[in-house]
């Protein structure tokens, strides 16, 4: 079997540009609404109330949405696979932009390895008796091998669908949230045929430290609308339409999970709603006084996995195959599929970390929302600082869209990027702040594990080469000559 590497002097060759509007759009906002939304709600409510877990995705969606409008900028002047990972080296350099890529990389991985474990949760719901031949207890649960079989199967099948391209698993986003859309009307008919203003009470619970609980997860769940740029090379619309979905899908998402929290306070008092597994579900076969209202609600759970677990297998084997493209992680994973055009070895290491994840337990959903939430932040926050540096040293570069006009309007919501993403990251440092989340210690063991890597692969970069927008060529050219080959930089 032949294969293709893409050089930078040929970039995106092997990509094949599939995506129209509705898939991109749906791409971005599919990976936002994954399965949190039926199983964390009541925990919210009972967390913050009602009003204070609104509150708390209003304000995370406002950090999101400061993001967004950065991304939107720099993807529509660098439409190019990898998204961050060309933003980072042409603002910060090489090392750097290692990090960050692969910060968020591990983020991005964190999301595919929980819909792993989210699978079979579900289906214990809709087919009951499905766990069978005890394998071990992970934090507390039985992982039983049929259980955790169903998670492993999952991942090989959308694995195999991501490899075969890009057309192809857009065309299964688009079907299966756009059945997500029907679910979340399902929800607002549930408000009005059952719900019950009463149920909304106490509306705020917990004070500031509910408010912050529920806050601190919103960066795990909003993540996905960079997904957009990492597919950047595979999209057949102008650049500076790209940017401005990058910022609908953000605004759908918000809406989506507005909706979800409302309709859901709505059903039962939030101290019944936190006892429940699938609080949405429940609470809509609550409102219609029907079963099997709630398992469609739970089948709109188990398509939200989906959405998310395709999404961000796009954007993470798009990321690695850029990280290897510029000779900072082996070539292997630079590999393009030579019919599909895809990231296939990116692809398979992804899907054998996520086929693993379900045999540790119902424990990892958990886990990596929480390892996997400050790596996307601490990206988040360098991709707003070089949308400030670029800015400022290159303002004469091309930007089909520049946001805030020609004065300082971008430069404003630039800062307010970055001084809101960090913000958020230093809540995850425990005690450091009143605001301070204390996570499990798995999750700052995952979170420490995958950043030290990413540390050791960042010295490994040479050092000295500037940023800028030939940093990659002149970086690939020091590799080669410190290795005095031509071939591959590894």
């Amino acid at each position: 079997m032949s294969h293709t590497h893409a050089g930078p002097e040929d970039r995106g060759h092997g990509f094949v540009k599939a995506l129209g509007t509705i898939d991109v759009l749906f791409i971005g906002f599919g990976a936002m609404i994954g399965f949190g939304w039926i199983v964390l709600t009541g925990g919210w409510l009972d967390d913050a109330g009602t009003l204070g877990a609104l509150l708390a995705f209003a304000a995370g969606g406002v950090i999101m949405g400061f993001v967004g409008v950065v991304y939107s900028e720099l993807v529509a002047a660098m439409p190019h696979a990898g998204g961050e990972h060309n933003y980072l080296m042409r603002g910060m350099g090489p090392r750097l932009a290692m990090l960050g890529s692969w910060g968020i990389t591990g983020g991005y991985i964190g999301v595919v390895m929980f819909e792993a474990v989210a699978v079979p949760r579900t289906m214990t719901y809709l087919v009951p008796n499905i766990e069978h031949i005890h394998l071990w207890t992970v934090a507390g649960f039985d992982v039983h091998l049929t259980w955790a079989l169903i998670g492993s199967i999952t991942a090989v099948l959308l694995t195999w669908l991501n490899i075969r391209g890009i057309k192809m698993t857009s065309l299964v986003q688009t079907f299966v949230v756009s059945f997500l859309l029907l679910v979340a009307l399902v929800l607002i008919a549930g408000a009005f045929v059952g719900g019950d203003t009463a149920n909304t009470q106490p509306l705020f619970h917990g004070g500031v430290g509910g408010f912050m609980l529920v806050l601190a997860v919103v960066p795990f769940l909003f993540v996905g609308f960079d997904v957009i740029p990492q597919s950047a090379e595979e999209i057949r619309i102008p650049p500076r339409r790209i940017a401005r979905l990058v910022v609908f899908s953000v605004v759908m998402a918000v809406v989506f999970y507005l909706v979800v929290i409302f309709t859901t306070s709505l059903a039962l008092p939030a101290d019944q709603l936190v006892g429940l597994d699938l609080a949405t579900a429940d609470a809509v076969a609550a409102m219609f006084g029907s079963a099997l209202m709630g398992k469609i609600v739970i089948a709109g759970g188990l398509a939200g996995i989906i959405t998310s677990w395709i999404a961000f297998l796009i954007g993470s084997s798009r990321l690695m195959w850029a990280m290897a493209r510029s000779g900072m992680i082996p070539q292997w994973f630079a590999v393009l599929h030579p019919k599909y055009g895809t990231p296939v070895n990116a692809l398979l290491f992804i899907g054998v970390l996520s086929a693993a994840a379900p045999f540790l337990g119902t424990a990892m959903l958990g886990w990596a929302v929480d390892a996997g939430s400050p790596m996307i932040v601490l990206t988040y926050c360098m991709v707003s600082i070089t949308f400030l540096i670029l800015r400022r040293r290159e303002p004469d570069m091309e930007r089909p869209m520049r946001i805030g006009g020609a004065g300082n309007g971008g430069m404003v919501i630039g800062v307010i990027a970055v001084v809101l993403t960090a913000v958020l990251f230093v809540m995850y440092i425990p005690e450091l702040t009143p605001l301070s989340v204390t996570l499990d210690w798995q999750s700052y063991l995952m979170f420490g594990v995958w950043m030290l890597v990413g540390v050791v692969l960042m010295l490994r970069v040479p050092g000295g080469i500037h940023a800028g927008p030939d940093a990659e060529d002149r970086l690939l050219k020091k590799i080669r000559a410190r290795r005095g080959t031509d071939g591959p930089a590894w």
